[in-house]
């Protein structure tokens, strides 16, 4: 009989990694930092092996995936790793370490908000 039991522990933000808070760029001018926030996402989403590493997360089965089964971009474990750093750094993945591997999952608010700037819809 197993005595493990599951524990669900509280998902932490990356340091300095707020959630834009920007408003459609149709509402108005963003601010300073707001600008300087969100082209730290987009320009961590500007590389092509990041942008492959982003899609296979977010495309993978159950939302998450191991850095096992997305390391395959063509480029070195060591490249790999400091990419999906940069994605953590963004704000745009989160990592949880299970055992000898990490798994990541894309951090949906934060793209949602990137997604709800970009609309260009007039507001109603």
């Amino acid at each position: 009989m197993s005595k493990s039991r599951t524990v669900e522990l509280p998902v932490l933000q990356p340091e300095g990694v707020a959630v834009p808070c920007c408003p459609p760029l149709t509402a108005g001018e963003l601010s300073v930092d707001d600008a300087e926030r969100v082209a730290a996402m987009f320009k961590a989403l500007s590389d092509p092996v990041r942008l492959r590493l982003f899609s296979k997360v977010a495309s993978h089965p159950g939302g998450e995936a191991c850095v096992c089964d997305i390391a395959d971009v063509g480029v070195s474990q060591p490249t790999v790793s400091h990419h999906l750093k940069k994605l953590r750094e963004a704000g745009l993945l989160t990592s949880e370490r299970r055992g000898t591997w990490v798994y990541y999952a894309v951090a949906p608010s934060v793209v949602a908000a990137m997604s709800a700037m970009l609309d260009l819809r007039p507001a109603t």
